[in-house]
């Protein structure tokens, strides 16, 4: 297959080599005009990144017409450089104007050698054939080699018939480097996407992974750094431009390569049509699309605000329980802290949206109201995040991006959801099968968090602390919070009358106000509690929205409840609980953060994790109001 492609380009470039260059010219054009319609993903590639580029500057209309003019100078470049590649030197330059060429003459006067900084703009196979003919030095290029053997021999035969030397890139840089200390030009393509190898600098206003290695050559031999560029001036004919780039004196490899960056976009902008925008040159790496733990990192030109870089828009997926949206919120602020240009947006039920929206770390909250369907979501998402995070297990959950056309979608592939995920966080089945020590469930998302690129180091529960900001505590008698109740099941909730026997028993020893927090669903085991209550009191179940909640629950200076939502929105706020647990396990859900009390008894049977106690209720049971009581007044003292 290798040799048939090649074959036929050769009976392509035979072809173009007897007509004219002006014709070959206009039929690109025309090859170019059909590629743009009949190539939809090249299209919609095209567009995606002249709205990266280009998106505040020029209407949906505008963008379009330079996708069509580019898809046409593109293929009239491409043809037209295949007819280049087969004329003699001086027929060459009958095409191609050049401008700055005094530009190179003054910076070969102080040796040595100097680097060029190419775009791929226009026909760039000018530059191969050209500079030979006209430079006051030798000239040559580093090359990265083809796939293909066989173009690839003809492409280096085409490129160095006219005297030009290439440096082939996985040989590595020596030789380049000698050329460059003996007085040589080398030129580099410095405008493609580098990967994992990159530095992240700011490209067109988006961070974009840049190769260091014009700048890493220059500083290495002291060469002098120009810019060069091919622009498309009419049919058959090309201005070759060589300038040099305004550069501060740093020698820093990456601050200079991010002002290179810089150079190369006002070369782009001079003439968009002309440069290569169906590469993909704002592509992110799978799966660390988070750039924390790069080893080159990011870098900015001087006098750069990041604070302007083009979003990076990626929405999170909430679980829908209020204690496990909590246990994610040290996975959702370290993702936004995975690189600086996130935008992040949280997708969550309404009745959370209050707790999300404290959050600081997030910029926006879309809310899933109950009368959404999961078409109607997806028309919330599609078409405006690059990236969505799906932390509930569910397959609703996983359709919703996977309907909207979010272009990744990451998450753990459970319950029959990995088709709906292409990034899906796989655990092998060895790793499954290894035994290993209870961890708390923040891990689970954490640890999908640091896959992602995120710098969490080696955290512990306990270093979570508060996330919301919280008012000082008010004057007056101490306000105690009682939970009594939790959603999962009465498997759960510690008994009526010990709640009861606690707040006497405490009210008895301090001067202390109680304020009862739950859902509506807790309204009769709230009043049981109230009336058996002898001291100060406040009923608030079922009465408050989750904000509040957050702000009544924020004036208390302990929380007494069994393991439910509300603990963990306590420990978010900062508020030490004393927390009853009996079916559940502690060292999986346990609140976050220091001075929190845990309760707990262990039986035979426990951890169950069970909606509802099938015998006798012993674990509960086993924990006494005696040392809930004395728990609360230590927690207080």
């Amino acid at each position: 297959m290798d040799r048939l492609a090649f074959l036929l380009y050769r009976g392509l470039c035979r072809l173009v080599s007897l007509l004219p260059i002006g014709i070959i010219f206009r039929i690109g054009t025309v090859l170019g005009w059909l590629a743009h319609w009949l190539l939809g993903p090249y299209r919609r590639l095209v567009v995606a990144n002249l709205t990266i580029a280009f998106g505040t500057e020029k209407s949906p209309k505008q963008i379009r017409q330079l996708a069509r003019k580019h898809f046409a100078l593109m293929g009239a470049n491409f043809l037209s450089g295949a007819k280049l590649s087969t004329m003699p030197g001086e027929k060459i330059l009958r095409h191609v104007q050049i401008e700055g060429l005094e530009v190179l003459r003054e910076a070969v006067k102080n040796p040595p050698g100097v680097v060029f900084a190419h775009g791929h703009l226009g026909n760039w196979e000018v530059l191969a054939q050209v500079s030979p003919l006209v430079f006051p030095c030798k000239s040559g290029a580093i090359y990265q080699r083809l796939g293909n053997p066989y173009f690839d021999a003809d492409i280096r035969a085409t490129r160095a018939r006219l005297g030009l030397e290439l440096f082939e890139r996985k040989e590595g840089f020596q030789n380049a480097t000698v050329f460059l200390r003996q007085g040589g030009a080398v030129g580099v393509m410095a405008d493609q996407h580098a990967g994992d190898a990159g530095i992240w600098c700011p490209f067109f206003g988006r961070l974009a992974s840049t190769t260091p290695l014009p700048a890493t050559l220059a500083l290495r031999t002291g060469a002098t750094i120009l810019n060069t560029a091919v622009y498309t001036e009419k049919p058959g004919h090309w201005r070759m431009v060589i300038e040099k780039p305004a550069l501060s004196a740093t020698r820093d490899v990456a601050v200079l390569t991010a002002e290179l960056n810089l150079a190369i976009e006002k070369l782009i902008r001079r003439s968009p049509a002309d440069w290569f925008w169906v590469h993909n040159r704002w592509k992110t790496p799978q799966p660390n699309f988070l750039l924390a733990q790069y080893k080159r990192g990011i870098a900015y030109p001087p006098g750069f605000d990041p604070a302007t870089l083009k979003p990076f828009p990626i929405v999170v997926r909430s679980s829908n329980w209020l204690g496990d949206a909590v246990m994610t919120t040290p996975a959702v602020q370290a993702i936004k802290r995975g690189r600086p240009d996130v935008r992040l947006t949280v997708l969550v039920k309404a009745k959370l949206a209050d707790y999300w929206r404290r959050i600081p770390e997030v910029d926006e909250v879309l809310t899933l109201e109950p009368s959404d369907s999961v078409f109607s979501v997806a028309r919330k998402l599609r078409g405006r995040f690059d990236v969505a995070v799906v932390l509930p297990n569910s397959i609703r959950s996983a359709l919703e991006p996977w309907l909207a056309g979010v272009p990744r979608r990451v998450g753990y592939p459970a319950q029959w959801r990995r088709k709906l995920l292409n990034q899906p966080r796989d655990i092998s089945a060895k790793k499954r099968q290894q035994p290993r020590p209870a961890r708390h469930q923040l891990f689970h998302y954490l640890e999908l968090a640091d896959w992602l690129g995120a710098e969490i180091g080696t955290p512990q529960p306990a270093d979570f602390f508060s996330t919301i900001a919280r008012n000082a505590l008010p004057s007056g008698p101490i306000k105690i919070g009682l939970c009594p109740g939790a959603e999962y099941g009465p498997a759960k909730r510690w008994q009526p009358e010990r709640f009861a026997q606690v707040a006497n028993a405490v009210s008895a020893q301090r001067e202390v106000e109680w304020v009862l927090f739950g859902v509506a669903g807790d309204a009769a085991i709230g009043e049981e509690i109230s009336g058996r209550i002898t001291g100060k009191q406040t009923n608030l179940i079922g009465k408050t929205t989750l904000a509040e909640l957050m702000d009544r629950l924020s004036e208390c200076a302990v929380l007494l409840t069994n393991d439910t939502g509300t603990m963990h929105l306590a420990a978010a706020l900062g508020v030490p609980t004393v927390a009853i647990f009996g079916s559940t396990e502690p060292q999986l859900t346990a609140p976050l953060g220091p001075g929190h009390r845990i309760l707990r008894h262990q039986v035979a049977c426990s951890p169950c994790f069970l909606r509802e106690c099938p015998i006798d209720f012993r674990c509960m049971n086993a924990v006494t109001a005696e040392e809930a009581a004395s728990a609360v007044l230590e927690t207080l003292a």
